[in-house]
Order: C-alpha cells, then sequence, then structure tokens
C-alpha cells in the first residue's frame, strides 16, 4: 500500500509547536477529510491547541506504507506519526 504522508505543525496551547505526520492511502486527496483525521487526533491530547488548516498541514510525499501503519489506515482511515512535541 502506498500512502500519502501530511506534515502537520499545530501550536499547543503552552506555545510549544507540535510536529506529527497524518498518513492516509494515496488516493485520498479531499483536504477536509485529512484535517478531519487530524483534528480527532488532536482530541486524543490532554491540552488544548491551535487550529488545523492548509496552514498547518501540508501535503509532503507519498510513501510505501510498512505492515504497522497498513493495520492503522485499515482500522481508522489514517495513522499518525509522532515526531515532536507530542506528549
Amino acid at each position: 500500500m502506498k500512502i500519502s504522508v501530511w506534515d502537520t505543525y499545530v501550536q499547543r496551547e503552552d506555545g510549544i509547536t507540535m510536529h506529527f505526520d497524518i498518513l492516509v492511502p494515496e488516493n485520498v486527496k479531499k483536504e477536509s477529510q485529512i484535517f478531519t483525521f487530524g483534528k480527532a487526533y488532536l482530541e486524543t491530547k490532554s491540552y488544548k491547541t491551535g487550529e488545523l488548516s492548509s496552514n498547518e498541514c501540508r501535503f509532503c510525499h507519498i510513501e510505501k506504507a510498512s505492515d504497522e501503519i497498513i493495520t492503522a489506515v485499515k482500522a481508522n482511515g489514517y495513522a499518525i506519526i509522532e515526531m515532536e512535541n507530542c506528549d
């Protein structure tokens, strides 16, 4: 499976910037759907964050998905890779 990687930076309420990737099947191109996935992920966090829009989330590239990512995408429609300040 090939996936699209959406590079995302969102400011937390404490001023720290979170960096994470939203991974979706390569045929998913509707930004509003990808932003919905990102917002669902942010709702799992214990802190508040700023907006999630095209200013914070942009298509980066397409790559081959690992088995772990394929499992998450099949279960949820997307996967998240936490990069920085997501704790």
